[in-house]
C-alpha cells in the first residue's frame, strides 16, 4: 500500500477498506507516515465525510494503536461518561460519585480545558494534592478497591488519537465529525468501560452549534458502540448558555461540593440526576427511568454520594479539608459586579462569551501548556427566561489584580440580551439517542 493512494482515494469520494484504514493508522503511529500526508487525508475526510463502516474502523485503528484496557477482572461492570465540552460544565464531579455510590464502578480519564471549554482534570487539580497523573497499574488498583476513579489519559492508550488529535488542531480539520466520533469513541473502547454516557453539547458554548450536526455526531458515536459490543446513549444537551452558576475551577468544584449537599442550581442538580440515571439504567442497577432517577436521587439526598466523593478525592491524594471547607480553595482577590443596563426578560447569556471571559481571567489555556488560574472565574446570576431589573447583578467576576478588566466586561456585556417581551427557557435536554 502507499499512502498517497489512500489520500487519493479518499479525496474522489471513494470508501477505504478497513485494512487501508487499519494500516495508514499504523503507519502514521510508528512514524513511517509524514504529517503532511496525514494532515492532507484529513482535509479529505473533512471535505468528503466517511461512511459508518468507515469511522468504526478508523476509531477501532486508533484504539488498538495502543493498550486495551480489560476492567472485566477487576470490577463485574464499569460505565463511563463523555461530555463533548462546555462552559460550566462540572458534570463529572457530581456523576461519578453519585453513580459509584449506587454500587456501579466509574473509572473515567478525563481531559483539560482548552480554548473556552473548561476541563475536569483542571477543577480537581484546584484541590491541593489531588494526582491526576495514574498509571495504568494504579488506576486498575483504585477502581477495584473503591469503585472511582478520575484521571488523565494514559499515554499507552490511543497513542494514534493524541498524535491525529494535534494535527487536527493546526490543520483545520477539527471539524470533521468522523474524526470527532472517531476521537471520542477510541479513547474509551481503549480505556475499558463497557457502557457509556455521551453528553453532546448543542449551542453558542459548544463544538455543535445545531442540533442537526449534534444528532448526528451522537447517532454515529452510538452506531460505533454498537458496532463494537459496547453500550452506548447519547443526550443532546444544552449549551447555549452556562450549565449552573459558576465558570472556573475552584468556583465550579465549590458548586460541585454545594450540589452533593443538595444546595447546588436547580438546573445543574437535574442534569446531574439525569445523565446518573442513565448509566445506571445501562449498568443494569435499575431497568425503568423512573426506578433509575428515584435511586440517584435517594444516594443524593442521603448523602451517600457525598460520602463516595469524600473517598475518592481522598484516596487519589486530595486535601480533605478544602473540601470540606471549600473556602480554603483558591479564590482571587477582586471582586467586580456586572450590572443589568436595562429591566425585562433575559434573551441570551452567551455561552462562548461567558466562557472567553474566564480565559482572559486565567482560568482556561490559549494553548496547551498555558497555566491556569485555579482562583478567578465567574458567577452567573440570571438565566434566560429570568426577569431582571436595572442595575440588578448578572454576573460576579473574580479576578486578579492585574486581568484585562476592559476586555472581560466587554465580553460579558455583550454576552447578555434583555428584552421587553418575555420568552421560554432552554430546556436542559433536546433529544435522547439510543
Amino acid at each position: 500500500m502507499r499512502a498517497v493512494d489512500i489520500i487519493i482515494k479518499k479525496r474522489d469520494h471513494q470508501e477505504l477498506t478497513n485494512e487501508e484504514i487499519e494500516w495508514f493508522i499504523r503507519g502514521f503511529t510508528k512514524g513511517e507516515i509524514p504529517d503532511y500526508q496525514v494532515a492532507a487525508w484529513a482535509m479529505a475526510v473533512l471535505l468528503n465525510g466517511m461512511s459508518e463502516r468507515e469511522t468504526t474502523a478508523l476509531t477501532m485503528a486508533m484504539a488498538t494503536s495502543g493498550e486495551l484496557l480489560d476492567l472485566s477482572g477487576v470490577v463485574p461492570y464499569a460505565v463511563d461518561k463523555h461530555s463533548t465540552g462546555g462552559v460550566g460544565d462540572k458534570t463529572t464531579l457530581v456523576v461519578a460519585p453519585l453513580v459509584a455510590s449506587c454500587g456501579l464502578a466509574v473509572g473515567k480519564m478525563s481531559g483539560r480545558g482548552l480554548g473556552f471549554s473548561g476541563g475536569t482534570l483542571d477543577k480537581l487539580e484546584s484541590i491541593p494534592g489531588y494526582k491526576a497523573e495514574l498509571s495504568t497499574e494504579e488506576f486498575l488498583s483504585q477502581l477495584s478497591k473503591i469503585g472511582i476513579v478520575v484521571c488523565g489519559q494514559s499515554k499507552d492508550l490511543a497513542p494514534a488519537d493524541g498524535k491525529l488529535y494535534a494535527l487536527r488542531d493546526v490543520t483545520g480539520t477539527v471539524q470533521s465529525i468522523p474524526l470527532i466520533a472517531s476521537s471520542i469513541m477510541s479513547k474509551k473502547i481503549a480505556a475499558g468501560a463497557q457502557a457509556i454516557v455521551l453528553d453532546v453539547k448543542v449551542g453558542f458554548g459548544a463544538f455543535m452549534k445545531n442540533l442537526a450536526d449534534a444528532r448526528y455526531l451522537g447517532k454515529l458515536m452510538v452506531a460505533i458502540a454498537r458496532q463494537t459490543n459496547r453500550k452506548a446513549v447519547a443526550y443532546l444537551s444544552d449549551m447555549n448558555q452556562p450549565l449552573g452558576k459558576a465558570v472556573g475551577n475552584a468556583i465550579e468544584l465549590k458548586e460541585a461540593i454545594q450540589t452533593l449537599h443538595m444546595e447546588g442550581p436547580q438546573d445543574f442538580q437535574e442534569h446531574c440526576l439525569e445523565i446518573a440515571s442513565r448509566m445506571l439504567m445501562l449498568g443494569k442497577i435499575a431497568i425503568t427511568h423512573k426506578d433509575a432517577y428515584q435511586i440517584a436521587q435517594t444516594h443524593l439526598e442521603s448523602g451517600k454520594a457525598w460520602n463516595k466523593f469524600e473517598e475518592w478525592i481522598s484516596y487519589q491524594g486530595g486535601d480533605i479539608r478544602t473540601i470540606h471547607q471549600p473556602d480554603l480553595l483558591p479564590i482571587a482577590e477582586k471582586e467586580i459586579k456586572i450590572l443589568a443596563r436595562q429591566s425585562g426578560f433575559i434573551h441570551q447569556i452567551h455561552a462562548e462569551k461567558v466562557g472567553l471571559a474566564t480565559v482572559y481571567l486565567g482560568a482556561g489555556r490559549q494553548k496547551k501548556g498555558d497555566p491556569i488560574d485555579y482562583g478567578v472565574g465567574v458567577l452567573v446570576h440570571k438565566k434566560v427566561g429570568e426577569t431582571v431589573h436595572e442595575k440588578e447583578v448578572i454576573f460576579t467576576v473574580y479576578a486578579r489584580p492585574n486581568s484585562e478588566m476592559e476586555t472581560i466586561t466587554a465580553l460579558l456585556n455583550d454576552a447578555v440580551i434583555i428584552k421587553e417581551n418575555p420568552v421560554e427557557a432552554y430546556p436542559l435536554f433536546y433529544e435522547v439517542i439510543e
